[in-house]
């Protein structure tokens, strides 16, 4: 079949067109914005890209169209497909009508730490010998692609609360035919779309809904939105962790870098690892749990922790010349910041400085929702740097004390100023959703620039 996707470049759309390039169709795709790593993925899977929506860029012999959840009436692409009457779907409904029907599928839910639960879950079962089919919002580091069909039942996938099309309001996730879910946290996101957090719990709940009997839902312990969503109705089983009586992991160093996992009082192994933060180790319990569920045994799962590399954008470090240290995350809520941040404090010394250097990206962002928590989310930084959008309607500048940071309108101010205050011992962390318009790049080769020059 010939199949076009309109928005290809996003994380699950870019996904999505891979998989349907290795059932054997011909695909190609429009979008705009395009960059690294997805455009690098597609063009190496040999998938057509063009830049922008003319209606041109269709093939005239398009069977159909793939719709991604960031189009919206009055696209050029999108009145033609309409107006010529082209058939079309959302991502969602392509992947239950094309490929989830008859698999085990392990839907990776909640605010919080999905691609990184969900790369962690696929390579559990990729190191016990299952070779699972996964589709994630990002390049795992263990894996050479975002998605791949896998040569088993299992799939893995990371589930989305975000609407699924301009024409369908559901979450993505109601899509996905699940039998094992994660619902790692819930909090308010995605302002655009949701009222409020009761808005999102329902779409939590409809999930919930299309669980069997014989599935399993897994989440901690604790989680009020999370009960509230069980509260409304579950007809699975149900698996938390994070309580001293059941499943837990106790940390054995500050950052996390060296834990064990515990059923009771009963020790199951430890784990040293490359990954720090109390995020990740709450990922480790809702991965391992559903792995479980999938028939993997806790042991085997943590020897697969021993080589878990994070997915890229996820503390991804971009260099490291032994007296300064650059990463690039793609934390974009509060909660996400303060977690990464924190876990990268307690990985450094008191004579080391913490630089968190920010763009609020997502439309939640852009809104302000979450501008009275942002400046204490940064708070074991001990400076932060923030771009601010243009048309952002508010500014960080009114909030942020002075000697903690600065707030910036161009990237080049902002590039300029971070050279400027470089030192020996900084760790550097940029976070967006986005390209970031390539600074963070940008400023590593700098960084690697001036090492070489001093070593020469």
């Amino acid at each position: 079949m010939r199949v076009h996707i309109l928005g290809i470049c996003g994380t699950f759309m870019g996904s999505l067109a891979q998989l349907a390039k290795a059932l054997g169709h011909q695909v190609s795709g429009s979008d705009h914005g395009v960059y690294p790593p997805m455009s690098e993925q597609l063009s190496a899977a040999g998938i057509d890209l063009i830049e922008g929506f003319d209606p041109a860029a269709i093939p005239a012999d398009t069977e159909l169209v793939i719709i991604g959840n960031a189009m919206s009436r009055g696209n050029p692409s999108v009145e033609y497909v309409l107006e010529r009457g082209i058939p079309y779907c959302s991502g969602p409904q392509w992947m239950n009508q094309h490929l989830l029907q008859g698999r085990w599928v392990a839907a990776v839910a909640g605010t919080h730490g999905k691609t990184s639960t969900a790369s962690m879950l696929a390579w559990i079962l990729e190191c016990a010998g299952m070779a699972p089919g996964f589709l994630i919002g990002g390049v795992p580091g263990n894996f050479p692609v975002s998605a791949r069909l896998g040569d088993s039942p299992f799939f893995v996938i990371e589930a989305d609360e975000y609407d699924t099309a301009f024409f369908d309001k559901r979450s993505k996730f109601v899509h996905y035919l699940p039998r094992t879910v994660v619902m790692n946290n819930l909090e308010f996101d995605h302002a655009d779309i949701f009222d409020d957090l009761a808005a999102i719990e329902r779409q939590f709940h409809h999930l919930v809904r299309l669980v069997p009997a014989s599935g399993r839902i897994v989440l901690p312990a604790s989680e009020p939105a999370l009960e509230r969503v069980l509260a409304q109705g579950c007809w699975s089983e149900i698996e938390r962790f994070g309580e001293r009586s059941g499943w837990h992991i106790r940390k054995h160093a500050d950052d996390g870098s060296l834990f064990s996992l515990w059923q009771g009082e009963q020790q199951l192994g430890q784990v040293q690892w490359s990954l720090n933060g109390d995020h990740n180790l709450n990922n480790v319990c809702a991965a391992l749990l559903a792995a479980r569920h999938m028939g993997v045994r806790p042991e085997q799962a943590l020897e697969a922790l021993t080589s878990f590399r994070l997915p890229r954008r996820r503390m991804e470090c971009l260099a490291n010349t032994g007296r300064v240290r650059v990463y690039d995350d793609f934390a974009h809520h509060p909660t996400a910041i303060k977690t990464t941040l924190a876990g990268a404090r307690a990985a450094m010394t008191n004579d080391e400085r913490l630089i968190a250097v920010l763009e609020p990206r997502s439309n939640t962002m852009k809104m302000g929702v979450h501008k009275e928590a942002l400046i204490p989310a940064v708070g074991a930084a001990d400076l932060s740097f923030w771009l601010e959008s243009q048309g952002q309607g508010w500014s960080l500048a009114d909030l942020l004390p002075e000697e903690k940071g600065r707030c910036f309108h161009t990237v080049e101010e902002l590039l300029e100023h971070l050279q400027q205050q470089l030192r020996p011992g900084d760790r550097v962390v940029f976070m967006s959703n986005g390209g970031f318009s390539g600074l963070p790049a940008r400023f590593a080769a700098w960084v690697n620039l001036q090492a070489e020059e001093e070593h020469a």
